[in-house]
């Protein structure tokens, strides 16, 4: 049974309240970086696995795609992005990402942003999103940093005043599950190590183009203090590969 805390009500209404749910991509941190390793979408076929509230369906939009789909599990998400969504060209899916079944090269770019990282075996997804990629098109996509998804705890050593003095790794190379504390309840995802990430995909027949482990943006790094904490380990991993 593939876990959907996203359709919960407690844990959607803390959900709503997050930065990145307010102020959408621009209060996203890693943001900044994704966007730049994104190809042209001008005329593309685009497809966001795990699309939330419909932000990067929209931006691509925005950017002039030829047409954008949206596949997420959480009916409360694709409800708000349909409250959101006044376009035409976009459509959503409600379905498991990794249960997608599109037809072979249906699409010029795959996009996914923090969602991976829920589902159990990467390997089975990376030949879907290959399949149904057309020859030359992208797949780009964000997860949590497998430095931070090894623990369960997911969160910082302190001292005895609060102050965080480390962000401590353990059990790295024991890839699976992980029960998490996210927001108001506990949640399943799935820890996989860096080159877990890197093999899977060449071996679904992808060429890796780009590697980063973003920072926040300078703006971020000014104006919330606590973002600083965000230079002393990587939170996320981004990757661009190409069919």
């Amino acid at each position: 049974m593939k876990q959907n805390k996203y359709d919960d009500d407690n844990f959607f209404s803390a959900y709503k309240k997050m930065a990145r749910s307010v102020k959408g991509l621009e209060g996203a941190g890693e943001w900044h970086v994704l966007k730049e390793l994104l190809p042209e979408l001008q005329n593309k076929s685009v497809l966001d696995l795990g699309c939330g509230f419909g932000w990067h369906c929209r931006y691509a939009s925005d950017q002039q795609a030829r047409s954008v789909i949206g596949v997420d599990i959480s009916e409360k998400m694709l409800q708000q992005a349909r409250e959101m969504t006044n376009d035409s060209l976009i459509s959503y899916i409600n379905m498991p990402i990794e249960d997608i079944d599109f037809l072979d090269s249906q699409f010029d770019v795959v996009i996914s942003s923090l969602a991976i990282h829920y589902i159990k075996s990467f390997e089975a997804f990376c030949k879907k999103v290959y399949d149904c990629l057309k020859p030359g098109g992208s797949f780009v996509f964000s997860v949590e940093h497998p430095i931070f998804t090894s623990r369960s705890e997911q969160d910082w050593y302190y001292d005895d005043k609060g102050n965080r003095l480390h962000w401590a790794v353990d059990n790295y190379q024991s890839e699976g599950l992980r029960e998490t504390s996210f927001l108001t309840e506990y949640v399943i995802k799935y820890h996989r190590t860096f080159s877990t990430y890197i093999n899977d995909l060449v071996t679904a027949g992808f060429n890796i183009r780009t590697v980063k482990e973003p920072i926040p943006s300078e703006e971020m790094l000014n104006s919330i203090p606590e973002m600083k904490d965000e230079l002393r380990r990587p939170m996320f991993l981004i990757i661009s590969a190409e069919k």
